[in-house]
Order: C-alpha cells, then structure tokens, then sequence
C-alpha cells in the first residue's frame, strides 16, 4: 500500500528534509518526490509505501500535520487510493 503527501506554503531551507525525516521515523519507504518552487511558493508531492510503518498510519498523518503548522505549511497526508479517487475524472 502506498500514501501521497502534499505540502504547499512559503519556501524556505530544509522543507524536503523534515517531511522525508518524519515519514523515514515512522519506517515509510519513499518512492518519488516531486517540488517546484515558483515565486517563493513551494509544493510538493511525495508518494510513499506504507506496508510496513511502525506506527498507524492517521498517527503519521496526524504528526505530518502537526508539522505543516509548526513551520507554516500545510502537509496533507492520504492513502494513494483515495488521492486517486478523489482526481479521477
């Protein structure tokens, strides 16, 4: 099973590196990143597995919330099968 997380918000040093670090604690594998930065606005999209966390998933995603607030970003965090329901069209 796989995850994609989503991260939006003002660029700054070292955004990449704290989400790969809280996904990596929680035993996630990352598979594919994408980041575009374009007039200071950073985005990003990670996609993930998730077969062998060593915490519960909403655990993770809760902690990558909690993240997101603390440095100003919004990180969401959704099981590949809904992220794909949800941009199916």
């Amino acid at each position: 099973m796989r995850a994609v997380v989503t991260v939006t918000g003002k660029d700054t040093v070292g955004i990449l590196a704290r989400v790969s670090t809280a996904v990596a604690e929680a035993n996630g594998n990352i598979i594919e990143v994408s980041q575009n930065v374009g007039q200071g606005i950073f985005s990003m999209h990670m996609l993930f597995e998730i077969d062998h966390l060593n915490m519960a998933f909403k655990t993770l995603s809760d902690n990558l919330t909690r993240l997101g607030e603390e440095i100003g970003l919004k990180i969401h965090c959704m099981h590949e099968d809904v992220f794909m329901t949800m941009h199916h069209i």
